[in-house]
């Protein structure tokens, strides 16, 4: 028992450590990472009341909705798309269903920032017949964003619609109920589990995105928190690692209120008795 507390505390201090650091950071007021100690001389909260305070800094609660804003929109889209898709596939059989599902996952294996060139020329394109889908636009970087998550989160949550007995939907049909209402009265509340999965893995990873963010939009107001954070970092003569550090701590809060909220519909089990056996 006592090596299971000495490994779990290393473990602990381990994946805390880097936390600590940052926010030692923080509180430096010299804006410097040479010489940086964990308990760093003249610790104030400074740097934090630079960010919403001072006027010579970039719009750092601007891009902080920015990117929430961006991030909530594009996993409600991507959960319910991928949930129609996945429903399709797991339940109905048509002709090119499973080409269409290798299709789909072979796409995926091509990470979009190697599509570069091409999604800024289709959204240079369109934004010619749809100004809120053009580029340095929100509309047009969620475009992108929902491109990129429907395949592999479709063969995810497609495999939880495969574990769901299909006696479900045959009662359901029995009592009268169409496609839809099977899906939404009977499946949907059973996919809990795959959904909120899914949803985190979305909102993370499009509120962390720096790359696609970083091309597509070229107005300061309009980047995410990623690409505002590295302009505090990107000057070699006015580097401000402080304010960075600060903004960073504040920007990860989203996240972990959105794991907060959720976690426990992360433990999967919700199918468990549903079908008498």
């Amino acid at each position: 028992m006592t090596a299971r507390i000495v490994l779990a505390l290393v473990v602990l201090a381990y994946a805390l450590f880097p936390v600590i650091w940052i926010f030692s950071a923080s509180l430096d007021p010299r804006n410097t990472l040479v010489n940086q100690t964990l308990i760093p001389p003249k610790a104030n909260f400074d740097n934090y009341v630079k960010l919403f305070t001072s006027g010579d800094l970039l719009p750092y609660r601007q891009w902080l909705l920015n990117s929430t804003r961006i991030a909530v929109t594009t996993t409600v889209l991507t959960l319910f798309m991928t949930a129609f898709a996945a429903y399709a596939f797991s339940r109905f059989r048509f002709r090119g269903r499973r080409s269409l599902l290798q299709t789909v996952l072979l796409i995926q294996v091509f990470p979009n920032f190697l599509n570069m060139v091409a999604l800024f020329l289709i959204l240079q394109q369109l934004g010619a017949y749809v100004p809120w889908l053009s580029l340095n636009s929100h509309g047009g970087l969620i475009l992108l964003y929902l491109g990129g998550a429907l395949g592999v989160n479709t063969w995810l949550m497609k495999g939880f619609f495969d574990s769901i007995p299909r006696d479900l939907d045959e009662a359901a049909t029995i009592d009268g109920a169409s496609h839809w209402q099977t899906f939404w009265l009977v499946i949907f509340p059973l996919v809990r589990p795959i959904l909120v999965v899914v949803g985190l893995l979305i909102f993370v990873g499009t509120y962390q995105e720096f790359i696609l963010a970083r091309v597509m939009l070229q107005d300061s107001q309009k980047y995410t928190l990623a690409v505002g954070l590295s302009l505090f970092v990107r000057d070699q003569y006015a580097q401000r690692w402080g304010v960075f550090a600060a903004g960073a701590l504040i920007g990860a809060m989203p996240v972990v209120i959105v794991f907060l909220i959720f976690q426990r519909y992360l433990v999967g089990g919700l199918t468990a008795g549903s079908v008498k056996g």
